[in-house]
């Protein structure tokens, strides 16, 4: 199996690290540049005004969050080579043409390794912060294919025009351009019929989350080809990465060890009940030897990165070195 791509979710919320409530940006600096440090070749983070884990068994309050693009153009300062991504942009609450100048100035500074993920929306007080109503599924949809046209155009050389049911502009330029040619790489994340077609037709790479198991995962990608096919577009030109809730141990007593640790550190609520046994379903755990077999797997699906997150829900970090045996499960 040749080498596995790995990206790092990293600690975003004020629940992300134990002890860290509040989370500073040091601790985000710190897992970033270890991470790093241990070979991980993108590092994520994802949009939420605030976040509950009401939806995965927390308690009922918000935490705080990062500003993604924000916090990835500080990032990029201080930790060199690697690429940095949006696991996704919630589409709803940005002007899209205000969204085009601010990701290419960010890449600009990052010296051009964005990767802006970009998705239809899911968490109502996301919208509501900003003094927006969430629309209707189908308005959602509709929105985030609209606003990869929109954001191709932008990327291009200007002035340009674009005329649409939710974007309009007239002699729009984005300058400093991206560092990339085209602007940087358009990911859409989701897994639906319909946002797989939107995928097929206007991104460059596709991203899922955070329980799949390689069989749901084949039956999804099915889908997407599918949709290719019927537009004539190669279904190797777009890339893919799956994220996954990963565990790995050098053995099955240190897989324990690490899955009782990860129970410990989790917020209250979000791990009752669950056992080891549970926690393998969909997720990437199991001893280095048996996850590596499994992102083989994953390869074998097309696969070309696996964005593992080192916590129960998403950008939360049990504990960093965990991330050690998953970077040896990836090595040959």
């Amino acid at each position: 199996m040749p080498d596995m791509e790995i990206g790092f979710a990293l600690p975003q919320y004020d629940y992300s690290v134990p002890g860290q409530d509040p989370l500073n940006y040091p601790v985000i600096l710190q897992h970033a540049q270890q991470a790093r440090m241990l070979g991980v070749t993108s590092l994520w983070l994802s949009d939420h005004i605030v976040l509950d884990l009401v939806k995965y068994g927390g308690e009922p309050r918000d935490y705080g969050a990062f500003e993604p693009l924000t916090t990835l153009v500080a990032l990029s300062q201080m930790v060199p080579d690697v690429r940095l991504g949006t696991l996704v942009l919630c589409e709803g609450i940005r002007s899209i043409p205000l969204l085009a100048k601010t990701a290419s100035s960010a890449d600009a500074v990052m010296g051009g390794r964005l990767e802006l993920g970009i998705g239809a929306g899911w968490y109502e007080p996301d919208y509501s912060m900003v003094g927006l109503e969430m629309p209707p599924v189908g308005e959602r949809m509709a929105r985030l294919k609209e606003s990869l046209q929109a954001l191709r155009t932008l990327f291009g050389p200007g002035p340009v025009d674009f005329k649409g049911r939710f974007t309009n502009f007239t002699g729009a330029y984005t300058l400093p351009a991206s560092p990339q040619i085209g602007g940087p790489p358009l990911w859409v994340g989701g897994k639906g019929d319909r946002l797989l077609g939107i995928v097929a037709a206007g991104a460059d790479g596709w991203n899922t989350c955070w329980v799949w198991t390689h069989e749901a995962y084949d039956a999804r990608r099915a889908v997407l080809d599918a949709h290719c096919d019927r537009i004539n577009r190669d279904p190797a030109s777009i890339r893919r990465s799956v994220g996954l809730y990963a565990l790995v141990g050098e053995n099955e007593s240190d897989l324990a060890s690490r899955f009782e640790r990860l129970k410990q550190n989790t917020p209250r609520g979000v791990m009752s009940g669950v056992s080891l046994e549970d926690w393998r379903q969909g997720r990437l755990v199991g001893t280095v030897e048996e996850v590596r077999d499994q992102l083989g797997r994953w390869g074998e699906l097309g696969i070309e990165s696996v964005i593992v997150g080192l916590g129960a829900v998403p950008f939360q970090v049990g504990s960093l070195d965990d991330l050690d045996p998953i970077m040896a499960a990836a090595s040959t």
